[in-house]
């Protein structure tokens, strides 16, 4: 048997959600936490749904000693929605003054229902003049005590359950209905709750989507929240972020992250032992299990180095400063049931032999593996008695593992049953996850090593129906066992629809990264999109809540007439919402930012529908051991196996890459280009279509692993180039820069580049520009030299500190604006006004910010650099292009997410910069210590600029030459003609290059690519 792969087993090994526990509902158990005094509780939940809760606030001005006023918070709100207060003294006839504040205009309700412990009181709507909003007022007495709360109507059941609470001094128990609003947002929510309650409870949100396997949407909620925490808080955060970027691969960042926070989580029994055990799962992620069990049996740098003292309660003097610190202001049980430490320990060190286990079997101690995964079994289900929804990913983890370990000792039976226990879990816990895709794939492998392959096929499809085209990052690990079983008998047609569906929920880490930041962006906005993009992300949350609610009653809707009507109640509101969800994503699609951020997928027939008889659509996928191909036309259909791993590939692209250009002492020097390399790498991916690929007018190339950072217009296609090459290389004048003639796959054939068959379908569906000017250029930074007002202090755009900061040399040798001024002549004309060019000290990043006419040039063509890679191994990479400083709000870099917030109506935008399509140049890169940037530029800055309103872009793969007047003429070769295709255009250009000795190698011709839709028209 073969171990299934490690980041199969890690991808959802994500964040114990140590700082709350939100616990499993136990029929005829009440907890102890909700039997205390209501009024001797800093917070208590309303209603028994976990959907609010109420928060003590600092006394009012002249307050009696008694007297106290709460805030009710609810998840989907990201302000308060209502207030609570129980005051001394009868003052229901003057409610209206004393609640809601004078001037306040109030009609009471006539026969009004009241809350519980309320009998004699009396409902209020209330409003003020010139507003439209309208309060709710709920008022009574209860001895010489007033109770009241005041809200939004929409939210009248939290006000009733949480005035009925106070009323009663305990919880009353019921079901608190949130309206769906299209006012907030995830990101708004945790930002609040950051501010306005517990640390513990900041995270919640975080953990929960780290849990369900949503990494990179995670790491902006763990990001946000430590922008507003400090102390243990913040330390928390930077932990999980580290976590998660160590789960996307970004290993340098995840080690800065972790040692960020090594001095205050040292002092913590949590922090340390969270640090612990993130370090091991870094060190797995990375394929290093002995060092991932070296981590795990070190002694903890803390005083509480074993639960035992923790037990006993001995706490010394560094943990007691730190309890006073945080001393909990959360009387009791919180909106998800605050943990104390012990718990958090123990929970911690239930995952540490977890993890211990995942080492031990990696490296073949299979029986020391099983007893830590039975001892991490128990531990888990100590605490609480196992009913802690925040850490059933991790149970289900353990579930799997035992499964791995018993399939191992040839106990069949039992690791299906194990496998299934696990999904069950998550099911509940989960629905329609990550994690639950990833758990259920696990046990497909299962069914396909043990000769059941019809049945693995059948759950593949079933997790690709269900996902329904929601990412799933986490199955790349897996989908090399269901593409093998689809492509057991070699290249098949028919297996072509089933991959194409499933690759399409493997984003890449790259991708998923810049969706994220992208889609924070988009949340914060104001305009149309913004609110219909929030209403999307409530309704998709209130979707999945429902679902597990319906999970949770289906059993005992068998045997229960009331649950079976409370069962169909749910599924009619399910039905409902998924109707709304539906209504608002055909609106989103309208707009360009949201296609950026979204993903969703298209079936194989719905992509031959929309090519053309000349055209094929190629995608690759690289998964962790192998990599495949799919071929599509109008006509057929093909899916295969490249013929080379993906380490492989890296290897061929980066061979290619120092044969183009590589950068030394300062300079960019080309060498001799790798023909027969190239060779070796057109049949390498496209063996089994060779011969029909070059005949094709136009090739849609979806890129994926290494290819994110070569064109493949210098493929070459035939043999008989690399024989006539070598044939004049042997003769008396042999040139080894001389490739005239070469049979280049982009010769005769138009190239575009796609990042995802969603986007292409998008960009081809986008209507034309209504752009009223033609052309605006955008270059030739000012040199920091001539920038006397600029201080190394203001450039930080790229966070991560003082070693993160750009080197002032970057902005010291500006890129020739000679190219704008000739293209602009071109479509000025004799009409000036229709083209412009900013250079200098007008082209900075706040002016381009601040302008509000971009939306009114159908081109806009950057030449200037750009960044993809970091300054430093440990710093994050963010891509940008760089621009001259400007006002104190300045850093001399647009960011691909300021980029996003622009507002263009472009046809095309053309990056004539260093490396805005792949990696940084060779030399750079591996200077920086990155050895792929080309996913963070695809998927940074060119979907930015699609995002902000661009149709198709123009990016350049490695720093465009001056030499020969290279790219002057590449670029002004895209003006000549009206009417001409953007990627034919740039096809005759390049020809002129091609075919020139001077000019014929690689270097100078292909550095362009064309992403997006290279069939729109260059000038029109």
């Amino acid at each position: 048997m073969t171990n299934k792969p490690l980041k199969s087993l890690l991808s959802i090994c994500s964040a114990v959600a140590v700082g709350a526990a939100a616990l499993w509902a136990v029929p005829g158990t009440t907890q102890t936490a909700q039997q205390r005094s209501i009024s001797l509780r800093d917070t208590f939940p309303v209603g028994s749904n976990g959907l609010c809760e109420a928060q003590i606030q600092a006394p009012e001005a002249g307050a009696g000693l008694f007297d106290r006023k709460y805030n009710v918070l609810c998840r989907d709100a990201a302000a308060s929605i209502g207030t609570l207060w129980v005051v001394r003294g009868r003052l229901a006839d003057e409610a209206a003054t004393r609640f809601i504040g004078p001037g306040a205009n109030c009609v009471e309700r006539e026969a009004a229902e009241m809350p519980t412990g309320l009998t004699d009181g009396k409902r209020l709507i209330c409003s003020r003049e010139g507003s439209i909003i309208r309060t709710e007022l709920l008022v009574g007495e209860v001895g010489n005590r007033t109770y009241a709360a005041t809200g939004l109507s929409a939210y009248g059941t939290a006000l009733e359950l949480g005035v009925a609470s106070l009323a009663t001094d305990q919880i009353v128990p019921g079901t608190v209905d949130i309206p769906l609003t299209q006012t907030t947002d995830s990101l708004a929510f945790i930002r609040q709750q950051a501010e306005s309650i517990t640390a513990d409870q900041a995270l919640v949100e975080a953990y929960r989507r780290a849990n369900a396997g949503e990494f990179a949407e995670a790491a902006e909620f763990f990001s946000a929240s430590a922008e507003v925490l400090s102390g243990n808080g913040e330390a928390e955060a930077r932990l999980n972020e580290g976590l998660l970027q160590s789960n996307l691969g970004n290993f340098a960042e995840a080690k800065r992250r972790f040692d960020q926070t090594r001095p205050i989580a040292t002092t913590s029994p949590v922090l340390a032992r969270l640090l612990r055990n993130y370090e091991a799962i870094d060190a797995l992620n990375q394929g290093e299990p002995g060092r991932a069990i070296e981590i795990l049996n070190r002694p903890l740098e803390t005083e509480f180095s074993d639960t035992n003292a923790l037990r006993s309660l001995q706490i010394g003097p560094a943990m007691a400063r730190r309890l006073a610190a945080e001393s909990e202001s959360v009387g009791g049980a919180t909106l998800s049931q605050s943990l104390t430490p012990l718990e958090r320990a123990q929970l911690l060190d239930g995952q540490a032999d977890y993890l211990r286990a995942t080492g031990l079997r990696l490296v073949g101690n299979n029986a020391a593996a099983t007893n830590n995964l039975n001892r991490a079994n128990t531990t888990l289900a100590e605490v609480r008695d196992g009913r802690i929804a925040s850490i059933v990913w991790l149970r289900a983890q353990v579930l799997g593992e035992l499964a791995e370990l018993a399939e191992a000792s040839g106990r069949g039976g039992d690791a299906e049953l194990l496998h299934q226990q696990g999904i069950s879990l998550l099911s509940f816990a989960y629905p329609d996850s990550p994690a639950l895709y990833s758990a259920q794939a696990q046990l497909a492998g299962f069914y396909s090593r043990n000769g059941r392959e019809s049945e693995a096929i059948d759950l593949y499809r079933e997790i690709v129906s269900e996902a329904e085209g929601r990412p799933a990052p986490s199955l790349r690990s897996y989908m090399s066992n269901y593409f093998g079983l689809l492509l057991a008998d070699g290249a098949s047609a028919s297996a072509a629809d089933d991959m194409f569906s499933a690759s399409q929920l493997l984003l890449r880490p790259g991708l998923a990264q810049t969706q994220a930041v992208l889609a924070r962006e988009l949340s914060g906005g104001s305009d149309e999109a913004s609110l219909l993009f929030r209403r999307s992300v409530n309704l998709g949350r209130s979707i999945q809540r429902l679902r597990a609610s319906i999970v949770e009653i289906e059993g005992e809707a068998q045997v229960n007439p009331q649950a079976a009507g409370v069962l169909a109640e749910r599924e009619t509101r399910l039905e409902s919402l998924l109707e709304q969800q539906a209504e608002v994503l055909q609106k989103l699609a309208e707009y360009p930012r949201f296609r950026a951020v979204s993903s969703g997928a298209i079936n194989l027939a719905g992509m031959q529908e929309i090519l053309r008889d000349d055209e094929a659509y190629v995608k690759m996928i690289a998964l962790d051991e192998e990599a495949f191909m799919i071929y599509i036309t109008p006509a057929e259909a093909l899916a295969y196996r490249i013929d080379a791993t993906p380490a492989e590939l890296d290897d061929i692209v980066l061979r290619l890459r120092e044969s183009i250009a590589i950068a030394e002492g300062g300079q960019v020097l080309t060498l001799p280009f790798e023909l027969e390399t190239s060779r070796d790498l057109y049949k390498r991916l496209f063996s089994p279509v060779a011969d029909r690929l070059p005949s094709k007018k136009h090739i849609v190339f979806e890129p994926d692993g290494a290819m994110l950072k070569l064109p493949i217009n210098l493929l070459v296609t035939d043999d008989e180039s690399v024989e006539r090459y070598n044939e004049q290389l042997a003769g008396p004048e042999g040139d080894e820069f001389d490739f005239r003639g070469v049979a280049w796959l982009g010769r005769n054939s138009q190239i575009s580049t796609a990042v995802a068959p969603t986007a292409f379908r998008d960009v081809r569906a986008a209507p034309s520009s209504t752009a009223s000017k033609a052309y605006l250029g955008l270059g030739e930074n000012t040199p920091i030299s001539d920038t006397p007002t600029v201080s190394t202090g203001t450039r930080s755009a790229l966070a991560g500190g003082d070693n993160c900061l750009w080197s002032e040399a970057i902005w010291s040798n500006p890129i020739s604006s000679e190219e704008l001024y000739d293209a602009a002549n071109r479509f000025g004309g004799e009409d000036a006004a229709r083209a412009d060019v900013l250079t200098k000290d007008v082209f900075t990043d706040t002016r381009i910010k601040s302008r509000e006419d971009l939306a009114d040039y159908r081109i806009l063509h950057f030449a200037t650099h750009g960044l993809v890679t970091a300054p430093q191994p440990e710093c994050p990479p963010r891509p940008a292009l760089l621009t001259s400083f400007g006002d104190d709000n300045s850093d001399g870099l647009l960011t691909f997410a300021e980029i996003f917030g622009l507002r263009i109506d472009a046809d095309l935008v053309i990056l004539s910069a260093c490396d805005t399509a792949g990696s940084a140049t060779v030399g750079a890169t591996l200077e920086a210590g990155i050895t792929s940037g080309g996913d963070f530029a695809l998927d940074g800055l060119v979907r930015a600029f699609v995002g902000a309103g661009g149709r198709t872009v123009l990016a350049s793969h490695w720093p465009v030459p001056d030499d020969f007047d290279a790219t002057k003429r590449l670029i002004s070769g895209l003006f000549e003609g009206n009417g001409t295709e953007t990627a034919e255009a740039l096809r005759r250009s390049q020809l002129g290059l091609m075919d020139d000795l001077e000019t014929s190698h690689p270097f100078y011709w292909s550095a362009f690519a064309v992403v997006g839709d290279g069939s729109v028209q260059v000038t029109r």
